[in-house]
């Protein structure tokens, strides 16, 4: 053990987990063990699939019997090893000696109850029922909720992802629990919005000596937090250590590889565009040619006029005098908060919500053209969503689904077709033959690059990406932008790359944009933003940013 046997909270050995498929069990998890301490933050981090979120779920008692089950292991908690316990004892544990917070609080919270009841209803359950709303309410103001008395009346839906997230971390810590397991906690997170979660979680932890076991694929997120690392590929522990030897001294080739594909803030700065990922490409951007898009005093309102028999909702603004051009082969980084109008921004200029203003795409104004007359603009500009799975038929083969464009726009027969969509497919890296499977049957980073071939088969000259690759780990995250830069070349492609990942921003852009409540506060080069904000709010997106060690050099074994 790494820590003496007084302080021990939590002591996973062994750790065996089964898949259970029609070809029989399959190994899912083999050999994990490690350790906990009083108060410390442990981080296990690896990429989709090697087994961190099982691992957490093999702890919590929470595996889903009819596909995975413990194989051998102890998880041994105080004086109990909770792989032996009943499921009623369990039920005991759970929230009141380890809580949970999962990756989406929205799937994660009742819809159809209020916060307050949510909240209460835990803390009757392991403390009983007195004083459970003013424990409740004293949660709320410990994660630095504004207006608490309020928000136990709401649901849900009318919180931020942000005020969602903390109900969450409420309602985890409300029973004082010895561990909290927090898996992807701030993935879908702004990193404005990501830096308070993760300053709460650091100042709950020194108040209510919690340890905390964090499970992420963001190494910006593991050199904030992070006392010991453990490092997860395809079910196994590769590497363990102390947070400062395993960023500065790592060991393991994946952990090397892991480390090396993150983007760092600054990693660009005294450099004009992206990097190059093909050198024996022509030169992007292309500043002697027209704009391919764009865009003049863009607004953007939702409200509901007034009915006969209902009274309407007063307009709002979303996006407010927006204007940019970009063009061919440039791109231009659209960033900000969640809320800043960014998305609605993307849509808008797509005529896929309604809108003020001049959009013009390769040289057509869209303001006011029916869907009818958007069908030739539409083979001018796509779109690439951030969840490719929702973006994607999940009753169609992935071939048709990459066809489906050229068959509503009359291009080629059948079989030039076919040929096309096997040439998009190898040209994002998928073999020919995957045509015929299923969305369900990829990965993510897989269903993104069907994505961005199905975004190619009509030959656009712009795409804009709507955060593209935020869901996507380190490794998968960094092949699919250098796709991007590669096509980019190849094609001379013109991309809005709407994000809020600044480290993102800085290696894909040649100009930024930043918006804050619907307005840009500050545009300009890439270069310019980087390295001389102007704009206070700029700077603090920056500055949000968990910083990195120098990248280690690749390993060459």
């Amino acid at each position: 053990m790494s820590s003496a046997a007084a302080a021990l909270v939590l002591d996973v050995r062994n750790l065996a987990v089964d898949a259970l498929t029609p070809e029989g069990r399959k190994p899912v998890l083999r050999d994990i063990s490690f350790d906990l301490t009083a108060g410390e933050t442990l981080c296990i981090a690896g990429e989709s699939g090697s087994g961190k979120s099982v691992t957490s779920l093999a702890i919590m008692g929470l595996l889903p019997k009819a596909s995975l089950r413990v194989a051998s292991g102890n998880i041994i908690l105080g004086d109990r090893d909770l792989l032996t316990l009943s499921n009623r004892a369990m039920r005991s544990v759970r929230g009141g000696d380890i809580a949970m917070v999962f990756q989406e609080p929205m799937t994660s919270l009742n819809p159809v109850m209020s916060v307050g009841a949510q909240l209460t209803e835990a803390i009757r359950e392991h403390q009983g029922s007195e004083q459970a709303e003013a424990v409740a309410l004293r949660m709320l103001d410990a994660v630095q909720i504004s207006e608490p008395t309020r928000r136990l009346r709401q649901f849900p839906h009318e919180l931020s992802g942000g005020m969602r997230q903390r109900v969450m971390i409420a309602m985890a810590l409300s029973c004082r629990p010895k561990v909290l397991i927090a898996d992807e906690p701030t993935t879908a997170l702004d990193v404005t919005v990501q830096a308070q979660i993760l300053k709460l979680m650091r100042e709950l932890k020194s108040e209510f000596g919690t340890s905390i076991i964090l499970i992420t694929h963001d190494m910006g997120v593991v050199a904030e937090m992070a006392d010991r690392v453990i490092i997860m590929q395809h079910g196994r522990i590769v590497e363990t250590g102390r947070s400062a030897t395993i960023f500065n001294t790592p060991s393991h080739t994946y952990t090397q590889q892991l480390l090396a594909a993150v983007p760092r803030l600054g990693a660009m700065a005294g450099t004009d565009g992206p990097p190059r990922v093909t050198p024996q490409t022509g030169a992007v951007p292309r500043p002697d040619r027209a704009p391919v898009m764009n865009v003049s005093g863009l607004n953007v309102s939702y409200g509901t006029p007034s009915g006969r028999f209902f009274a309407g909702t007063p307009p709002v603004k979303a996006v407010s005098d927006v204007s940019f051009d970009i063009r061919p082969g440039e791109t231009l980084g659209l960033v900000g908060e969640s809320g800043s109008g960014k998305s609605t921004t993307g849509k808008a200029v797509l005529g896929l919500i309604p809108f003020t203003g001049d959009v013009v795409i390769d040289g057509r104004n869209i303001a006011g053209l029916g869907q009818r007359d958007m069908l030739p603009v539409r083979r001018a500009a796509q779109m690439i969503f951030q969840d490719p799975y929702a973006s994607l038929d999940p009753r169609m083969a992935i071939g048709p689904a990459i066809a489906e464009p050229m068959l509503i726009h009359g291009i080629g027969n059948k079989t030039e077709r076919q040929d096309r969509v096997e040439e998009l497919l190898r040209r994002v890296g998928l073999a020919p033959d995957t045509a015929t499977r299923y969305p369900h049957e990829f990965s993510g980073g897989q269903r993104q690059r069907i994505c961005i071939a199905r975004a190619l088969a009509l030959e656009p000259r712009i795409i804009i990406a709507d955060e593209s690759v935020a869901a996507l780990d380190v490794s998968v995250r960094a092949r699919v932008l250098d796709l991007l830069l590669e096509l980019q070349e190849a094609y001379g492609l013109a991309y809005l790359f709407i994000s809020h990942d600044m480290a993102v921003v800085e290696r894909m852009c040649h100009k930024v944009a930043v918006m804050r409540h619907g307005k840009i506060v500050e545009a300009g080069s890439r270069r310019d933003i980087f390295e001389n904000p102007k704009d206070a709010y700029t700077q603090s997106l920056m500055d949000a940013v968990p910083t990195l060690p120098p990248a280690p050099a690749r390993a060459t074994a």
